[in-house]
Order: structure tokens, then sequence, then C-alpha cells
């Protein structure tokens, strides 16, 4: 009997088969027999495949649903990858993840990687099939490819490897991830961006080097990532948890993180599938269009575009035709159609969602309708935060008197407080208003070892992004002035020079303040670090203009984008980096790309922006008509009131935490081993971890004691802004605009 039974999945794309599926058949079977991946041993006896266990699985088959357009040699050499990495996959776990012998998995793994060679490398001789498997497939790809392509593919083949060393250590502890975490984990560790990367390959087009890096092409490839693994996950739940033991799974995940049934936990994990889907489409029709004219992509490499975005579709069809059918996986009744459902049509192999129009699940409607149907300004009065664990204490600057006092001049002197064009009649904020804030006191907890230069510093740079994040919604919001708010964002490019050199003339309070701290932070720090400075605010700033574009399109966001977006939207590498202004960098290059302190700071970074979300609930929701609050998206994307979406936001918030705390007692010691890090790297890196837990506990604190988000402070800015011939607070669709002497706050907190 199944676990659970198979939800309905969203199908808009009828999977198609490559005519040269016989063909590829033969070559993966003789190649593989070649690689000896045919009778490789497994510890206790027998092997890990046969020939029987390799036809029954038909990876071919696999490949000419997902690549149904290729020629028959490329058929051949995309069938050959997927052979190995799941070969790989079974013999990784055959030979270390049930002896739970991880000294032996990471000498594994760091061998694997010397057979992919750069110009002018030679690899070892292969020792096993993966080597060999590896080497071959190597020699055969990369010469068809560009040097950019390579570097991608390297890291993406290399993450689906040494990423198993997660797995493994998750296994040997018994831990569960919990569902941020694992989304993150399983897209390194499952390999779908390296599919996405073949996806490129199999079409004869590569992503223009200009834009790979950019949001739309990321979101495409992470998007397109998680649907191919949360409907893995859903296939192979019975083979992964029940048979093998395994705990990376996103069915179990939810399971044990919302306390649910399994089939309760596989239908939210088919939700999510559904809205990461719909996600990769509004990106691909919204966004990549807008991206192609800004850039302006000449017609060549618009139609690589086009042909990448048509091979990630083809792959998702595919992939599940493939997992319906193949004897790995757990689907019984995946390809038969209830009867009633379909209109008649074409029949037989490869057609089976050529007649799923009439399925709202499969079409996706429910979810779409929730998505944009919102409603603003909602009166839904305070909303009290839950119990919050936070194990940290909150530390204080003793030099806040001063700052307090410095820091209403600053933004005086940068013309904060005056009129600017769309807010003629009042300022996007008054002294009373900033000194609510109290934005030197957050300054004070967060970074309570600053000296007070150093905490003027931080106070003006919390000064500066609060009020850009109020700026951007009243100024282009309430008007829909994207493309103002673009050339706004635009410009702010140019006060940050990398070279220290001249700004422009500031043309409002944005422009001014950022120069003048520019001028401040920047000037002292040597070029990379201010290149990783600027794209901090870079990150920000360009985050305020996704908010607009939701806005404009009624759309709640996704909830994995919206997790994403929102470590930007509110400032976390910035306000982050300025705790690390004052250290020297000792730190080997490419420790902080590492999983354990990526991990690290997306887990503090989660804390501290659920925790805004939990305060600012009401102000964002009656008084701002946002749609970017974490407790809403919850609410709408699980279908809960209010007050159940709080305390699911708390229950995310104390998972974070905990895996912070799991990586400074497990994972941060193991890295100082790994990469042999001297004393000065260690203190640095443990210098790291206590900032940030002075940055979560001072964030909390602020929320507790700022007035920015009680419900006095709300109803006397309403009052406030209110015209004077209304005898009544206006609010409603379509009436921000009408708050112009004292304009609604925006979200940010810090």
């Amino acid at each position: 009997m199944q676990a659970f039974t198979l939800p309905d999945f969203y199908l808009t794309y009828p999977a198609r088969i490559n005519p040269h599926v016989e063909r590829s058949r033969e070559h993966s079977a003789a190649w593989a027999r070649r690689m000896g991946m045919l009778d490789a041993p497994k510890p206790g006896g027998g092997v890990v495949w046969d020939d029987e266990a390799l036809a029954d699985m038909d990876y071919a088959l696999m490949c000419a649903y997902t690549h149904p357009d290729c020629d028959g040699p490329t058929l051949d050499l995309i069938t050959d990858w997927y052979v190995w990495v799941f070969f790989f996959d079974d013999h990784f776990l055959e030979q270390f993840k049930y002896s739970r012998d991880l000294p032996g998995a990471k000498a594994y793994l760091d061998r694997l990687k010397l057979f992919m060679t750069l110009e002018g490398e030679m690899p070892p001789e292969p020792a096993n099939p993966a080597e060999a498997g590896l080497k071959d497939l190597w020699e055969r790809t990369v010469p068809a490819m560009s040097g950019e392509w390579r570097r991608r593919f390297i890291t993406s083949t290399n993450n689906l490897m040494v990423e198993s060393m997660w797995e493994l250590d998750n296994i040997d502890r018994g831990r569960v991830a919990n569902p941020i975490e694992y989304v993150q984990m399983r897209r390194r560790v499952g390999g779908a961006p390296w599919s996405a990367n073949l996806v490129e390959y199999a079409v004869h087009a590569e992503i223009p080097g200009a834009i790979a890096a950019t949001r739309p092409m990321q979101v495409l490839c992470d998007t397109f990532s998680d649907a191919v693994h949360l409907r893995n996950d859903l296939f192979s739940y019975e083979r992964e948890v029940r048979q093998e033991g395994e705990n990376s799974n996103a069915v179990l995940v939810f399971e044990r993180f919302f306390g649910c049934s399994t089939q309760e936990a596989a239908e939210l994990v088919n939700d999510l599938l559904t809205s990461r889907l719909q996600q990769f489409e509004n990106t691909a029709l919204t966004e990549v269009p807008a991206l192609l004219a800004e850039q302006a992509v000449p017609p060549h490499e618009q139609v690589a575009v086009a042909a990448y975005v048509k091979g990630l579709q083809d792959w998702q069809s595919g992939g599940h035709e493939w997992h319906a059918r193949s004897s790995r996986y757990m689907n019984d009744g995946a390809v038969s159609e209830p009867a009633g459902t379909s209109l008649p049509g074409p029949t037989g192999l490869g057609t089976s969602a050529a007649g799923l129009a009439l399925s709202p699940e499969r079409l996706g409607l429910h979810r779409r309708v929730r998505q944009h149907s919102y409603v603003p300004f909602r009166p839904v009065g305070h909303l009290p935060p839950p119990e919050l664990y936070m194990p940290f204490p909150f530390r204080t600057s003793p030099h806040l008197d001063a700052a307090r006092h410095r820091a209403a001049g600053w933004a005086r002197e940068m013309g904060m407080f005056d009129s600017v064009p769309g807010v003629e009649l009042g300022g996007v904020w008054d002294e009373r208003r900033f000194a609510g804030l109290d934005l030197a006191h957050c300054a004070a907890m967060v970074h309570a070892d600053a000296d007070l230069e150093q905490l003027h510093l931080s106070t003006d740079w919390l000064a500066w992004g609060t009020y850009g994040d109020d700026y951007f919604p009243v100024v282009f919001g309430a008007t829909r002035d994207l493309a103002g708010a673009k050339l706004c964002n635009d410009r702010l490019r140019a006060f940050m020079p990398l070279d220290a050199g001249a700004t422009p003339e500031p043309a409002n309070p944005l422009e001014r303040g950022l120069a003048d701290l520019w001028r401040r932070t920047a000037g002292p720090m040597e070029v990379p670090a201010r290149r990783r400075f600027r794209k901090a605010v870079e990150d920000m700033t360009s985050s305020w203009l996704w908010e607009l574009v939701n806005q404009a399109q009624n759309r709640i966001p996704d909830p994995v984008d919206y997790v994403e977006m929102r470590r930007k939207t509110f400032g976390s590498d910035l306000t982050m980096s300025l705790a690390r202004l004052a250290h020297a960098d000792v730190v080997p290059p490419g420790i902080h790309q590492t999983r354990v302190m990526r991990e690290l700071d997306t887990a503090a970074q989660d804390y501290a922006t659920f925790t805004n979300d939990l305060f600012s609930y009401q102000k964002e929701i009656e008084f701002a008509g946002e749609v970017h609050n974490l407790v809403l998206v919850i609410e709408h994307f699980l279908d809960v009131d209010r007050w159940k979406a709080r305390d699911i936001v708390a229950d995310l918030m104390a998972a974070r935490m905990r895996q912070f705390e799991h990586i400074l007692a497990n994972d941060l010691p193991a890295l100082f081993e790994d990469f042999a890090l001297d004393e000065a790297a260690r203190q640095a890196l443990t210098r790291h971890a206590d900032d940030l837990k002075d940055w979560m506990a001072g964030i909390l604190e602020w929320h507790r004691k700022c007035v920015r988000y009680t419900d006095a402070e709300l109803r006397r800015l309403r009052a406030a802004a209110a015209p004077t011939d209304f005898s009544f607070p206006v609010t409603g669709l379509g009436t921000s605009a009408a708050r112009i002497t004292a304009p609604a706050d925006g979200r940010q907190a810090s």
C-alpha cells in the first residue's frame, strides 16, 4: 500500500517524447556497462545496479521526455549524464549512507571533484565507476560549451556531490531540516540546477553571460529546481523514507514541522510545487521580457533565452511523465485518469497531459485566484506577537545617548523632513515620526561594540534604508509609477563609485544621504570590499522595485520567493555588514560561501525579518494596504486565519533559531577543522556569529520598544494625514495618495 494517495499535480504543458529514445536506451546501457556501473559491488554483497535494474529505471525514457527536441547524439550524452548522476546517488548511498562513514564519504567526494578539470589540468586515473563516468562525460561535454557555462556547471555538479554530506550528517544525527533550510539545501544537493545547465546543452543555447546572474534568470532556475525536487519528493517518499531511512524529503519535513498526517503533508508539498511553477510562469512572462528590453539583448540571444525557458518547461512535463512510469518510484495510478475528467483526444505513450484541461487543480486555478484576489486595507486590528524563542540577551552600546542626540540632525541635513516631488504638502517623514523610530537605539543594540563614530554611521545607514523603503511606496507606489521608480533606483548607483571618486549633484534626500554615507563608509575600504558592500546596497534598493511590481499586479508573493526577497527588502546584508566594518578580513576566500556560513547568515536574517513581519502586521495590512508580510503570505497560502498564520511564523522563527544554534554547536567547529583555519580566522568567524546574536536580539528588542507599530501611533498618523475638509480618516483601496502631509510608512524595520 502506498504511503499516501498522490495529489492532483499542476500540469499545463503536455509531455512529448523524443523519437531517438530506443537509440539512447541501447547506448546508455552499453555505456553504463563499459564504465563498470552494472557490476559495482555493494559493501554487504551484491551489486548496486544490474542490467535489469537499469532497464527498469529507464533513464533514456526520462531524457526522451525531458528533452523531446534534441538530436540523437545529444540525447545519448544527456542520458549518460543522468545515468551517471543516479548511479552516483545510489553508489554513495550504498557505500556511505548506510554505514554512516563520514570520513570515507568526504574522501570519495574530494576525489570526484578532480575529474572536473579546467583548461590545462589533467584528471587522475579513475578508481571506481563514478569517477570513470565523470571523466568520460566531462571530456565529451565541455568542448562544446563556453568557459562561463563550464564554471557554472562545475559549481552545480560540485554542489550536488558535496552537499550529500549535509544529508549524511542529518541521517547520522536523526535530524530533520526545517522547511526553509530544506528548500535551500535541496537545490544544492538535489541536482536540478545541474539539470538546468544541461538544458542549455540540449537546446544548443546558452544563457547570455550579461544576464546570467540577474534576478529573473536566477528565479527561473530556482523555481525550476524547486518544482523538480518537490515532485520527486512526492514520488520517492516510499523508497527514500520508508525503505532507505532517509530524512531529506519535503513530505517528511512538512509532516514534522506542521505535525500533520502524511497525506496532509503531501498535499501541502503539492501546493508549494504549484506555487513555484506559477512563480516560474510569472517570471518568464513579466520579468524576463523586461530584462531583455532593459539590457538591449540582441535578437539571437533573445532566441536563446526563449529556447532555454521552453527547455525548462519541457523538463517539468517530461519529468512528471517519467516519474509516473518509472519502477524507481511510488506511482500507482499516476498515469490513469478518472473517468470524465478529459475530453476525447490523443492517447498512448506521452499523451497523458493532453486531456487535463478540465481539472481546476491541474490548472492551478484556486491558487492563482487566491493569489490575485486580495483586497487591501482590511481593518484587522492589533495582532499581538506570541511568545518568541530568543536564547540570546540583547546588549546596548554606551554611546546610545550621543547617537540619539545627533541622529535627527543628520536626517534634517539630508532633507528627510522636507517636501519632495510627489509629496509636496509635507515630507515622507517629520521630526516627531523620526524620533519615534529611535533608530539610534536599534543601531546601539545590533552593533553594541561599535565606537561612537561607527555607531553614528550605523544609525545613519538605518535611517537612510528606512527612509528609502518609505520613500518608494509613497512617491511611486500610489501612482504605480514603475518607470519613475526604476529611474530613481538606477541613479543611486552613481552615488556609490567603486573608485570612491566624484558623484553627481544629489536631486533628493535619498541621493544626498547615500552620497554622504558612501563617502564615509567606502572610503577606507579596499576595492573588493567596496564592490561587495555596494552589492548589498543594490540588492536592497532593487528589492523595493520588486515590491512595487507585486503591488501593481495585486499579487501576494509565492512563499519561497517572499522569504528570499524579504532578506533583501529588509536590508539584511547591508545591516549585517555594518557590524563587520571594524574587523580585518582574515578569513580565506570562499569560506563565507560555504553551506555552514550561508545557512548561519540566512537563519539569522530570517529570524529578524519574520520579527518585523509579526510586529508590523497591522501597520502593513490595515494602514498601508501591503501584500508583503509573511503572516499574510501564510494566511493565503495555507488558507488559515491570521492567528494561525502568526503562530506558524513564530514556529518558523524558532526553527531557524534552533538551526542557528545547531550550526554554532556542530557545523562551525567542523568547518574550522575541515578547512584547517588558523586562530585568527577562527576568531573572526566566532566574532561574526556573536555579532549575529547581537543583531537578532537587538532587532527583537527594538521592535518591542519602538512606537512605529503600535495601534496608537498608527491612528495618530492616520488622523494627522486626513485632509482638513474630511471629518473621518480616509482609508481603502486607492486612497494612499490622499495622505500626502504625513504618508504611511513603508515596511522596513531597520
